[in-house]
């Protein structure tokens, strides 16, 4: 009897989700898919036309972040019809919360919106003065009478780390600021895939040494097939080697050593080959730069590893930080990070190219498991009682190099704030650059504090070329704010000099500030919301890097400029 074939297994169809969602998930996976569908955005909307705040909600909304609360006090008025594309004629005289809470919910049904009909003071004085622990991030919109609450909003959620956007669009321009935790980590940066080839040629261990000596003992002898397919790793593990032996045992750290190893691999090519060339040989010796390296500790890790968090991990201490110190304990012992596995794609044989994948990924699992010990080790003495899965240690070892430690900063909206000699320094040299936007960000700061500090209203501020004498003793006393220490010392001329130029280059930002007289431009708001959204994105799946941390965006110019402040 003639035995059935055995029918293949199903392959799975992707579900309505994955299909929904598919290429975002490719940007930020099922990890960072589920962080958005668990999150829950605060906005604070009202006092202000509010576009930007919708506008932002929308670029959340589509990607399919779990739930948003809208609070906003503010009636829907004709010159609203205008600029918002959540409301219509019938909205008119009704809660602008609840309006545009319908609208943005027909975007996509997997999102709940909450509409709140409340002032910003109104909303904290009903929970106590407290945001409820629902919320995973907050969105605060500038607005007039928003603003002189912002400084106390600032340091509530400081003080709970919850991540703060302050938001501001107004005529042809806008900015906002990103205020963090005071420690933020993320793992899973997203570096150039070139980047993150950690391939030990320096250092070779046993099995990867064992495989290449099986491999190229005898190249020198093998057909011109086999020899243009030896993998270019392989080749330069064997021409180092070679270069030792002549170097008394020595790595070919410096360039020039580096050269001799390139010109080396290069005179072992064949030319003699039908192809006049071998491909392999061309990459082991394009690759010889940059993969002939000493490892060394990045910056940004080695400042995770400074952190009193990691140095002393607590019982209630976060995941990371127990392994960020069991990734320290690893490197002091070998002085190295877990090695992560990957390999870049090259001309070989396919059995040849599995069996070194398949060793590399051996020994990435290997380190995986050394560090796990560590976890588990401090998981007993702390007596915690949920361990640390291994896919979150895996995916640390995985991208240790690259992991980032950001540091918030609130906004400086909240003025006076107390600014470091340093960034000083380094912002007054950005406000003195002709072409730098920072001076928009300056004249922004000038409109947004002026209620804190002179309760002046906005009509009293006149629409003209020439800016009244109180706006340029308030717009004086803001730059002479950022002046540093060493400037001030060396030349006042000159300081006084550059004072003057900042004034006359903010004359007419500042006058289209007046002359909008609070209002947004639908397409700056639109535009802005697409880059607030685009940073929210980032924390809540705590993925790729966010800004430090804040944007200008110009739009006369269609320019944007990143500042950290």
């Amino acid at each position: 009897m003639v035995p059935r074939p055995l029918t293949p297994p199903l392959l799975r169809a992707p579900t309505a989700k994955e299909k929904k969602y598919d290429r975002q998930l490719r940007l930020w996976a099922t990890s960072g898919q589920q962080a958005l569908e668990d999150a829950h955005v605060l906005l604070f909307n009202g006092g202000g036309p509010g576009v930007v705040g919708v506008e932002t909600l929308k670029n959340l909304i589509l990607p399919g972040i779990g739930s948003y609360t809208i609070v906003d006090d503010t009636i829907v008025a004709v010159k609203d019809l205008g600029i918002n594309f959540f409301l219509t004629d019938d909205s008119l005289g009704k809660s602008r919360a609840h309006e545009t809470c319908k609208y943005l919910n027909e975007l996509n049904p997997d999102v709940k919106g909450y509409p709140v009909e409340n002032s910003l003071l109104q909303f904290l004085s009903k929970s106590g003065h407290e945001i409820p622990n629902q919320y995973s991030l907050v969105l605060f919109v500038a607005s007039e009478q928003n603003t002189v609450l912002l400084g106390s909003l600032s340091k509530y959620c400081a003080s709970k780390a919850l991540p703060f956007f302050y938001v501001h669009s107004l005529g042809l321009f806008s900015y906002f600021s990103l205020q963090l935790p005071d420690v933020f980590p993320i793992v899973d940066t997203h570096p150039d895939p070139t980047s993150t080839q950690d391939l030990r040629l320096l250092d070779p261990w046993p099995e990867l040494r064992a495989f290449t000596q099986s491999k190229t003992e005898n190249l020198d002898t093998l057909s011109d097939h086999d020899h243009g397919h030896v993998p270019y790793l392989l080749l330069l593990l064997r021409i180092v080697d070679e270069w030792k032996e002549s170097h008394a045992g020595s790595s070919p750290t410096q360039y020039k050593d580096k050269k001799e190893v390139k010109s080396l691999v290069e005179s072992k090519a064949r030319t003699s080959n039908p192809e006049g060339r071998e491909e392999n040989f061309d990459e082991a010796a394009g690759a010889v730069l940059k993969s002939l390296n000493v490892p060394t500790l990045p910056s940004g890790l080695g400042q995770i590893f400074n952190e009193a968090s990691c140095k002393e991990p607590q019982r209630d201490s976060a995941n990371f930080w127990l392994v960020a110190n069991a990734i320290q304990q690893f490197h002091n012992t070998h002085d190295s990070l877990p090695l992560p596995g990957a390999l870049p794609d090259m001309k070989a044989q396919s059995q040849d190219y599995i069996e070194l994948q398949n060793i590399y990924k051996a020994k990435a699992r290997q380190d995986v498991d050394e560090v796990t010990k560590f976890v588990r080790s401090m998981e007993a003495d702390l007596q915690r009682q949920t361990p640390v899965e291994r896919k979150e240690i895996e995916a640390f070892c995985k991208g240790a190099a690259f992991a980032k430690l950001i540091k918030g900063q609130p906004p400086l909206a909240i003025f006076p704030r107390t600014i470091s000699e340093a960034r000083k320094t380094s912002l007054w040299s950005l406000l003195t650059e002709e072409e730098s936007l920072m001076p928009i960000y300056l004249a922004f700061l000038i409109y947004d504090t002026r209620v804190q500090l002179d309760q002046l209203p906005l009509k009293d501020y006149p629409v003209s070329t020439e800016i009244s004498e109180r706006v340029k003793i308030h717009a004086r006393t803001m730059m002479l704010s950022f002046v540093p220490k060493s400037a001030n010392q060396e030349d006042q001329d000159a300081v006084e000099e550059s004072v003057q130029k900042l004034l006359t280059r903010m004359e007419p930002i500042l006058d289209e500030f007046f002359r909008a007289d609070g209002a947004e431009l639908h397409n700056i708001s639109a535009l802005t919301g697409g880059m607030v959204a685009q940073e929210i994105i980032k924390v809540l799946t705590k993925q790729y890097i966010p800004i430090d941390n804040t944007c200008v965006f110009d739009g006369i110019t269609s320019t944007s400029a990143v500042f950290p402040i």
